[in-house]
Formats: C-alpha cells, structure tokens, sequence
C-alpha cells in the first residue's frame, strides 16, 4: 500500500494560484471556497526585503488532530494517508476545523460541514496525479508514493531536504516544503 505525499518546492513557487484555481475546479467548490490557499509573506527590513509564497492545505498528517477529535469519524484517514471528510455522516460540530493546526479546513455554511485537501483521492485512486499538481506551471509540486524509496517524491525529499510545518506538534504532516535559503 502507498502512502501518499506531497512536497512543494517554494522556492519555484510563482504564487499564481493556478494550485487553488484547479482545486476549486476540481471538486466544484463555491468561488470564495478555498482549499488550497497561497499566501504571500514578507521578509526582512527595509532595504533588504523579500517576498515569499506560502500554500496552506491540508497536511494529510500520520496523526491527524481533526480524525481524533471528530465525535462521528466522519474525518478519517485512509490506508494510504489520504485525510477525508465523510460529509454523509458529519454532524457539524466543527470540532475539525478548529483542531486543524495548520488551518487546513474550511466551513462551508451552507452545507454545514467542512472541507479540505483530499489530494484528489478519486484522481489518485485511478492513477491520476492530483489536479493542483498538473496545473502547477512552475512544476513547483511532486505528489507520490513516499514509502517507495525509488520514486520522484522520495529522491526529491532525499536530495533537498524539505521541511514539515511544526514537527514539534507531533502530526507527522506528509506536506514537505523546499524553502530555500533565509
């Protein structure tokens, strides 16, 4: 079985949002209902500053806060480490979105439950890269298998060692992002 990643290599990250743009297309989401968002950030004082892309999604962690808290596991995580909402059987409670450390989730109001990533598992499921993926014009983002130590994503990990987002939290977040020098 395939355990699933994704690494996103922010120094070729041109923030040109076409990762939201084919999310949103993707599952048919509302416009203003975003799943992976890309946020611009500063850095350094004036003269010597920089400005830095930074996508936020959801982390399909090993130890996902927002599975252990939902009351009716309607948030689970699938053998291949896929985090999915089962939207059938949610009550809510919101209780995932507010655990989510890495704001990840999203309320949608009128169906009255959340949303997030689901690194398109019916694409992936029949072999299909992940839509953010494909549409990525900078090749910014490497999505596979990373118990396979002979795949892309695994050779990539190995030879740019990207950082996970808060390892102290004790997640395990299967996002890797290459940021490049400070």
């Amino acid at each position: 079985m395939a355990k699933y990643g994704l690494v996103i290599d922010l120094t070729k990250c041109v923030g040109c949002q076409a990762c939201t743009l084919a999310c949103q297309a993707q599952n048919e989401l509302e416009p203003g209902e975003v799943w992976v968002r890309v946020e611009s950030v500063e850095e350094g004082r004036f003269p010597t500053v920089s400005r830095r892309f930074q996508t936020v999604q959801c982390n399909h962690c090993d130890n996902p806060p927002c599975a252990q808290v939902c009351p009716t596991k309607a948030t689970h995580k699938r053998r291949d480490g896929i985090v999915l909402v089962d939207n059938n059987i949610c009550i809510g409670c919101k209780y995932c979105v507010v655990t989510c450390p890495y704001q990840a989730r999203v309320w949608n109001e009128d169906r009255g439950t959340p949303g997030g990533c689901k690194l398109c598992a019916t694409r992936v499921t029949r072999g299909v890269q992940p839509a953010c993926v494909l549409a990525c014009p900078a090749k910014a983002r490497t999505f596979g298998d990373l118990d396979d130590p002979d795949s892309e994503i695994s050779r990539l990990i190995v030879r740019k060692r990207p950082i996970r987002l808060r390892p102290d939290l004790g997640t395990g977040p299967n996002m890797y992002y290459v940021r490049g020098e400070k």
